[in-house]
């Protein structure tokens, strides 16, 4: 029972993460009118289909290890994304790659909080807790069976 509890917490960390970066995506797009770049499009695919993913795990009644690996593949591949995305913004090398991104660039800074938190880092941070906390989930699902 007490395993149990803990992947149920877990589970709902992961999709919580996740509903929280999906609704503050749209709050950027939607009530402060920041026109999303490709990069943040991309973002925005990988992301919103694991509010589903881990909903429904989380709300169903069957729960297996399996489930669990399409939601790591996807946030493993927009944790890369998103650090891709914050190198254009915040490492010149990278900063010319950005230009050319689109209508809206992909170098442009929207918000700069503490002067490095910006729209891909805090995707960066939803995506790697929700990878490293798939990780032990799917790891502990793997000791109980």
């Amino acid at each position: 029972m007490e395993n149990s509890k803990k992947e149920e917490n877990l589970i709902m960390i992961i999709w919580a993460q996740a509903l929280v970066a999906m609704l503050g995506s749209l709050f950027y797009s939607e009530i402060m009118g920041y026109t999303p770049c490709e990069m943040c499009w991309y973002q925005r695919i990988l992301m919103y289909p694991l509010v589903i993913i881990y909903g429904a795990y989380a709300f169903g009644k069957r729960k297996s290890r399996e489930q669990l690996i399409p939601g790591m593949i996807m946030s493993g591949i927009g944790l890369l994304v998103a650090i891709y995305h914050y190198m254009i913004q915040k490492v010149p090398a990278f900063h010319e790659a950005g230009g050319a991104c689109g209508i809206v660039p992909c170098n442009a800074v929207y918000v700069n909080y503490l002067g490095f938190i910006t729209i891909p880092f805090m995707a960066a941070v939803a995506f790697a807790v929700i990878f490293i906390l798939t990780i032990v989930l799917y790891k502990k699902k793997g000791r109980v069976a």
